[in-house]
């Protein structure tokens, strides 16, 4: 499940992928027009930054901006730098893989086969789409909410 950090991170990844090219922005203005807590935010920001998804500048003219173009940011990364793996269940993840205490054949479990089709689907939608076709939704949704809600 998406938690609330990954949540609010895409969110202000979002906010500063629509700000115009080169324009820094402040935290508290991503804060603010997100409703997300300040000091949970740059919390946030600071893990974005350090896995070098943003850039940041202090000071009076300081802010955060993209570190390179918003589609060049597949979300699933984003995502896993928050969250952690996609995978529901450690034993069907890539990048943490643990086996399970009780499994006696990886293998066979059928358990794990059924969440390695579940992490699989989850990381082809979210690897498969960037920041850029993320903004791109807005238009649809702003064209035609009914249609896109349907499609969906």
């Amino acid at each position: 499940m998406l938690t609330a950090k990954g949540k609010y991170g895409l969110k202000a990844m979002l906010h500063l992928a629509d700000a115009p090219s080169g324009k820094l922005v402040m935290s508290e203005e991503i804060a603010n027009r997100n409703t997300i807590s300040k000091k949970f935010l740059d919390t946030i920001l600071g893990e974005l930054r350090a896995a070098g998804f943003i850039i940041a500048k202090k000071g009076r003219n300081g802010g955060y901006a993209l570190a390179r173009s918003a589609g060049e940011i597949p979300v699933g990364h984003v995502l896993r730098v928050l969250d952690g793996p996609l995978a529901p269940i450690a034993c069907a993840s890539r990048t943490a893989y643990r086996r399970c205490e009780d499994c006696t054949d990886v293998d066979t479990c059928r358990v794990r086969l059924v969440m390695l089709e579940v992490r699989n689907a989850i990381a082809d939608v979210l690897d498969g789409k960037s920041l850029s076709e993320l903004q791109g939704m807005r238009a649809l949704l702003e064209e035609d909410p009914i249609r896109w809600a349907a499609a969906v």
